[in-house]
């Protein structure tokens, strides 16, 4: 395999968006992962928290993906490899910082507040918000209290110069995402359960917006 499972390459990868039609949903994690989206360039598309998503835009009709994904280990460099890529309708994808943050190139860290918080970054966010807005953005999730702090700003600014988009915050779909956002934080929850209970909640929501229900 040419592409180095263990070093980040820290490249930007940009938001994906369907080929062609509306954009009812923005869907926006916090950072590409180290093993997915920074290997395979597509937003969630090997992370660990991608998996999730993409079976909920399935399930909401939102997504097609590569019937070889499923033969495959979930991983970013093997979807690379293989050339694969997923196709959205009436979904966008991106993060709230559009790298896999690393400072020596090898480990993954959280994004600091300078990177989301920059000027450039929440500039660039703001034109992928308008880019959806003008093909009928009607909301916007953010998965995780990161992505959702930082959406709160971007989308702030972008409902003073045009129609209202809602931002609506899920749990990020990590286990302990799951776990600190359930009731009792997760005592006495089963993992899968809550799990299960994430990719229902966001597939309902994106359908709702593709059958126009916002």
């Amino acid at each position: 395999m040419t592409v180095n499972q263990r070093q980040i390459t820290g490249n930007a990868v940009p938001p994906l968006f369907p080929q062609t039609g509306p954009v009812r949903v923005l869907c926006i994690g916090e950072a590409p992962g180290p093993r997915g989206a920074d290997k395979s360039g597509f937003p969630f598309f090997g992370d660990r928290a991608g998996q999730p998503l993409y079976r909920a835009l399935v399930a909401a009709g939102a997504c097609v993906l590569p019937d070889s994904v499923h033969d495959l280990k979930w991983d970013g460099a093997l979807f690379h490899a293989h050339e694969l890529q997923p196709v959205l309708r009436g979904v966008a994808l991106g993060n709230a910082f559009d790298r896999c943050p690393t400072d020596d190139g090898v480990r993954f860290r959280a994004p600091s507040r300078t990177e989301l918080y920059s000027p450039d970054n929440l500039m660039r966010l703001a034109n992928d918000v308008e880019g959806a807005r003008v093909r009928g953005l009607q909301r916007i999730i953010a998965l995780g209290r990161v992505a959702a702090q930082v959406m709160e700003q971007v989308v702030e600014r972008a409902n003073t110069n045009g129609t209202a988009v809602a931002l609506i915050a899920v749990p990020h779909p990590s286990a302990q995402g799951l776990l600190s956002a359930a009731p009792d934080r997760g005592r006495g929850a089963r993992l899968a359960d809550l799990a299960q209970a994430w990719e229902q909640q966001v597939a309902t929501l994106v359908r709702e917006a593709l059958d126009g229900a916002a």
